[in-house]
């Protein structure tokens, strides 16, 4: 027999006996915080505990023998025989790859004592009796950290009313047998507070208060749904109606991620002073910086998401479909929710309706009221994160806060963040993924609501991770302090990838005039490596076959004599011109290998009827050259000696974003494409050029 305990971001949630196979499962009863009888561990109670711990109990009994033959080899790397690949990441940790939710293991001896999974918010360890010293659970055992010692009950649900009279459905959850108000954490999402009943239990533990409400027209709110429009006055409604409740002391926090946070940075944009902190985790900025309207496209890439989003609870089901290659090609755009799925969506008509950044879109832009945030925030975001752009714009908000008010941890992850090493195919270091998120977020909150004296906001306030280094490093600012700006310039025959000599960059201004064209075909737009159904648009990839395409020009450096780190995010400056009236511009930065491999970095898009700004639509006149400057996602890599950078332009990328016809029509409307003669021009006259943020050596 060997006893085993289960916990959850510190908190110990079960203590488990292991006869074998079998598996004796005694489990703390969260509400009253009592611990309940031992019972013998079913397939049904072990997979429920599976979706909330990412750890399958029956499993790791099933199969504990052989990880105790696995582990004594003299090896880094093993394969199972159910076909897990584990690599040997430090003395006591062997790290699963190629997987979603790795179930990485601790060794002591060579004996497995503990098994750790973590999610976007939380860490769940699976720990041998005993031997906590050697997880993440270590972590919590500090002073300075609210203790896990309360129960939990829903206070009450209440419809609480907005401005315009429309009530939401808000669930208020206390800590059980505390005297007095508390802090209270603000959860709002379009997905059903139902989802979150058990997310933020280890808050509620922890002595915090935490309301979970239904944002307008999802679940059981009032009100109808046009995404992301109500969400700054509903947020400052909200926030002032928690502060005015007797189980408040005042202190308001908000969490989550994506769209959840979206709200908080709405909320914060509504000036309001009772939100006290923020952890921001991979949050939706404005919608023609970031999604829908990314660059003023169209974004195919979020139809997953609106998909599930068309009836008033999350339906993720429809995200999964096997024809979305078919999908993205129903013309006009506008029909596209009538053909696939059969119904008209409210919220899809007004995004058609609206082609330039007006009054619709500007409500839901909280950047434009960057002067009212002043909540200390914390910034969580990934390299890959699809919605990257909106923490870009969250970096720019508190650029000039204090350091005391920001933390900022930016990883090689993508939306749904810090769950894998393998992205696409590509690795990604054993050290990707982090234990600590979870400790790092109770911190933040205990420090900023509490007034724990705790160090989280006297660390470094940047924390990121360096491709191809494979390392986490520190700054005081983002990007990092020692960066100098420097200028990679075009040059060179970009059609010509295979060529030594031609579709040149160096640091080295061209003093040779010359263009690059090719033909830009709607009906054939080059390809954007994803998945759609997996709902991730920003995921890195190999790209070396897309860049054999006639319609992708490439630019390429000499292979480097020395390791080059950048840190930051990429600016693309360059002169085109066109034979239509309207075109997209694609641009894409890539780490090439010695083995011709040309690995993602970077990318970013631009309509070219928004070159003078996103409010109104300046049609070309073709083959006039105009001036553009694409700002790319965020990213930190160092080209390793040998390797190659590399810019690819191009005017399509499919199941990215939707192709432009180069009609000039409406993009809702228009069923009609031509094809267009596309030049980018280089040289003295005209200079091309990428901005990199280099890191300069100490």
């Amino acid at each position: 027999m060997e006893n085993f305990k289960l916990y959850r971001s510190g908190i110990h949630d079960a203590t488990i006996r292991l006869h074998g196979s079998d598996v004796e499962f005694k489990e703390r009863n969260v509400m009253t915080n009592q611990w309940q009888e031992p019972v013998r561990l079913n397939e049904d109670k072990a997979t429920e505990l599976e979706n909330y711990y990412h750890i399958n109990l029956l499993t790791i009994a099933k199969h504990l023998d052989e990880f105790r033959q696995l582990f004594q080899q003299d090896t880094k790397e093993v394969l199972t025989s159910w076909g897990a690949t584990y690599q040997k990441h430090d003395e006591n940790t062997w790290v699963e790859r190629q997987k979603k939710y790795p179930l990485d293991v601790v060794t002591v001896n060579n004996e497995p004592v503990a098994f750790i999974s973590i999610s976007r918010e939380n860490c769940s360890v699976f720990v041998k009796e005993g031997f906590e010293e050697y997880t993440p659970v270590k972590l919590w055992n500090q002073n300075n950290i609210s203790k896990a010692g309360f129960g939990i009950h829903l206070h009450e649900t209440v419809m609480v009313e907005m401005r315009d009279t429309i009530k939401l459905a808000t669930d208020v959850w206390l800590p059980k047998g505390v005297d007095g108000p508390v802090p209270v954490i603000l959860v709002r999402t379009p997905y059903g507070k139902s989802m979150y009943s058990r997310s933020y239990t280890n808050f509620i533990q922890r002595g915090y208060g935490v309301v979970i409400q239904d944002t307008r027209g999802r679940e059981d709110s009032e009100g109808d749904w046009i995404p992301m429009a109500s969400e700054i006055e509903d947020g400052d409604d909200t926030l002032d109606w928690i502060a005015d409740q007797p189980w408040c002391d005042g202190n308001i926090g908000m969490i989550g991620a994506s769209y959840g946070g979206y709200v908080q940075w709405a909320a914060a944009a509504s000036g309001n002073p009772h939100l006290k902190a923020m952890v921001s985790i991979v949050t939706a900025g404005s919608p023609f910086i970031d999604i829908p309207r990314k660059g003023g496209t169209l974004v195919s890439g979020a139809l997953a998401w609106a998909f599930a989003m068309v009836e008033k609870e999350f339906k993720p089901e429809n995200m999964v479909r096997n024809d979305w290659d078919e999908v993205v090609k129903i013309r006009p755009l506008k029909d596209i929710p009538k053909r696939a799925l059969g119904k008209d969506v409210a919220f899809w008509d007004d995004w058609m309706s609206h082609p330039t950044n007006d009054e619709f879109w500007l409500q839901s832009d909280w950047y434009q009221y960057k002067d009212k945030i002043k909540a200390p925030a914390m910034i969580v975001s990934g390299w890959y994160d699809d919605n990257g752009m909106g923490t870009t714009e969250a970096l720019e908000v508190v650029e000039n806060y204090p350091s005391e008010n920001k933390k900022i941890i930016l990883g090689p992850w993508m939306h749904n963040g810090n769950t894998t090493r393998d992205i696409q195919g590509i690795a990604l270091g054993n050290n990707a993924i982090r234990y600590d998120m979870d400790l790092h977020y109770q911190l933040w909150f205990d420090r900023k609501l509490k007034g724990i004296e705790n160090n989280i906001d006297a660390s470094p306030v940047v924390e990121y991770y360096v491709n191809g280094d494979n390392a986490w490093t520190t700054a005081n600012q983002w990007p990092p302090e020692k960066v100098a700006w420097k200028e990679i310039y075009v040059s060179g025959n970009g059609n010509a990838v295979s060529s030594d000599e031609d579709g040149k960059l160096s640091f080295k201004e061209s003093t040779q005039d010359g263009y690059d064209e090719f033909i830009y075909d709607p009906e054939n737009p080059a390809p954007h490596l994803i998945d759609l159904s997996e709902n991730e648009i920003g995921v890195p990839a190999n790209y070396k076959d897309v860049e054999k395409r006639s319609d992708v020009l490439v630019y390429t450096s000499d292979p480097l004599d020395e390791p080059l780190t950048i840190a930051g995010d990429i600016y693309v400056n360059f002169f085109a011109s066109s034979s239509a009236r309207d075109t997209d511009w694609v641009v894409r930065l890539t780490d090439v290998d010695a083995a011709g491999n040309s690995i993602k970095l970077a990318d970013g898009v631009i309509r070219a009827r928004f070159r003078n700004g996103y409010d109104k639509e300046v049609l070309l006149e073709p083959g006039k050259v105009e001036e553009y400057m694409i700002r790319t996602s965020k990213i930190a890599n160092t080209f390793q000696k040998g390797h190659r950078i590399r810019l690819t332009i191009t005017s399509s990328a499919d199941s990215f974003v939707f192709p432009n016809s180069n009609t000039g029509e409406n993009p809702a409307t228009d069923i009609d494409n031509i094809k267009a003669t596309q030049r980018i021009y280089h040289g003295k006259q005209y200079k091309t050029y990428v901005k990199l943020p280099v890191v300069q050596k100490s």
